[in-house]
């Protein structure tokens, strides 16, 4: 199984860190998968941990979803937490064109995910935020698809019930 600190890129996370923070996972906006397998990938994953806790309010909410809706709801049934939020390096230059983006850097922390060979970014203002040290992660989910499209195999990238349920469901192809 993966770090603890492993990010997943397209389900909401809550994650009790010894910080306090409500950490928030990005969803991309392609659909590569429908969301219920998505989630049965996710739950497969996340099998015997116990310092995560999926929430489905993107799911249920239905529609388009954005991230600012989603950090003001955690907001509200988290008044007294600090709200961080897991990003990719390679996708911090894209935060200016998110939907109400002031106003999500003035209600969350960014935790970026540097990508290796990539040179840190800065965060653009206002947004504040550190850099994830002492963890590289070396692929990014849509490296896994690519692989997983060109029929490379993806042994050791996602947890061994992960890749066999996509295997079994012929996710990706």
């Amino acid at each position: 199984m993966h770090s603890p600190e492993t990010p997943f890129d397209h389900f909401l996370i809550k994650l009790r860190t010894a910080e306090g923070c409500r950490v928030v996972a990005r969803f991309a906006q392609e659909v590569p998968a429908p969301a219920e397998q998505r989630l049965r990938l996710l739950r497969l994953g996340l099998a015997g941990q116990t310092l995560y806790e999926i929430d489905e309010q993107e799911l249920e909410r239905g529609g388009l979803s954005f991230t600012i809706d989603t950090v003001r709801d955690y907001g509200r049934r988290f008044p007294q937490a600090q709200l961080c939020y897991l990003i990719g390096a390679d996708h911090v230059a894209t935060l200016p064109a998110w939907r109400e983006s002031e106003e999500l850097a003035r209600l969350v922390e960014l935790v970026v995910i540097p990508r290796p060979g990539q040179p840190s970014t800065p965060l653009p203002p206002p947004f504040r935020g550190r850099e994830l040290t002492g963890f590289p992660l070396g692929v990014s989910s849509s490296q896994i698809r690519s692989r997983i499209k060109r029929g490379l195999s993806i042994q050791g990238l996602v947890p061994d019930a992960v890749a066999e349920a996509i295997r079994n469901s012929k996710l990706y192809l």
